[in-house]
């Protein structure tokens, strides 16, 4: 059986209604013939979209197959256990040009109910934000599900929704349940549970090319939204370097950020998971069995949960976000 690496993925790119270009000018993607992109996948295991390795011996292979092949070795055993060949996380950049719908995401019980899926709790890292940039997250007064429904049927909905204007490195952490959305002017990048599935709740009434407007799903969200509201929405860290800076712990996964000036040794021994890096800034070399991967601003890569210590070698410093199940 051939020796896992750290595996790179071919981008999947997403034309939306409110993409822009910032993944070919910020990230350095190339979307092609696309007229914008709203969003690239960078690993998924979602049904219709699973990543395909881009690189060594195992490219071409896509990450069901893997998952199949290699199990425990791929994701840990653990993960192996609760998932099976489910890739559990789902790693995205994300590119609003325009504001997104007014949206909330199901949990795992209402999702497993009326979808046969997971839930969708997911976590925002603010790559880049134009000045002014504002996002939607949660409340901004208490709420009951009936003083929801009045300003709702009123026209007023946004006048109880926390707005945030938000800055480079700003982090948000979305439990499902959480009303929500990406303002005009921000690249972020998203890790989420696999799920994709949304309840638009208010799209601004925006139409297409064709003159159509999105479907919404007013009814699907009531039992989706949780109504608690909370004094702070933003995740308070603080940076530092050459230290990992924990973002967040969560039943679905842990992220950490790494900002590096020098080498470090990444020891694993202790998880029983796969690792994710996604590249913020900057470059780093992953040294494995003696062997270099580059990784620059806008890469991600799968680290097998047979990997138990990496390095990662750098000269002029690095960004990044560190992910795995816990």
């Amino acid at each position: 059986m051939t020796e896992l690496y750290p595996l790179k993925f071919k981008t999947i790119f997403k034309d939306k209604i409110w993409g822009g270009q910032k993944i070919k000018t910020v990230l350095g993607k190339d979307f092609g013939a696309l007229p914008n992109c709203g969003e690239t996948w960078e690993i998924s295991g979602v049904k219709g979209d699973i990543s395909e390795v881009a690189e060594g011996v195992l490219a071409g292979k896509n990450l069901k197959e893997l998952i199949q092949k290699y199990q425990g070795q791929l994701v840990g055993e653990k993960v192996y256990r609760k998932f099976g060949d489910e890739f559990p996380l789902l790693v995205k950049f994300i590119d609003a040009n325009d504001d997104l719908s007014i949206q909330v995401h199901p949990n795992d019980q209402l999702a497993k109910k009326r979808h046969n899926s997971f839930g969708k709790t997911e976590m925002w890292y603010i790559f880049q934000a134009d000045p002014g940039a504002k996002l939607i997250a949660g409340f901004n007064q208490p709420m009951s599900k009936e003083k929801y429904l009045e300003y709702f049927e009123n026209g007023k909905l946004t006048d109880i929704l926390n707005q945030q204007e938000v800055h480079n490195d700003d982090v948000f952490f979305l439990p499902a349940g959480r009303v929500h959305t990406i303002g005009k002017g921000l690249l972020l990048a998203e890790i989420q549970q696999t799920s994709d599935i949304t309840y638009r709740i208010y799209d601004f009434d925006r139409k297409d090319a064709q003159g159509n407007t999105r479907e919404l799903h007013v009814e699907e969200a009531l039992d989706a939204i949780d109504y608690q509201y909370y004094d702070e929405y933003k995740t308070q860290y603080e940076a530092k370097q050459n230290e990992p800076v924990e973002l967040v712990s969560c039943p679905y996964f842990v992220t950490n950020r790494l900002e590096y000036t020098e080498n470090t040794k990444r020891n694993y021994q202790q998880k029983d998971s796969f690792i994710i890096y996604v590249c913020m800034e900057g470059e780093a070399k992953i040294v494995s069995n003696g062997k270099h991967f580059t990784m620059k601003k806008g890469d991600s890569y799968l680290l097998p949960a047979s990997i138990k210590q990496v390095e990662l070698v750098t000269s002029q410093g690095y960004k990044m976000l560190e992910s795995y199940v816990p």
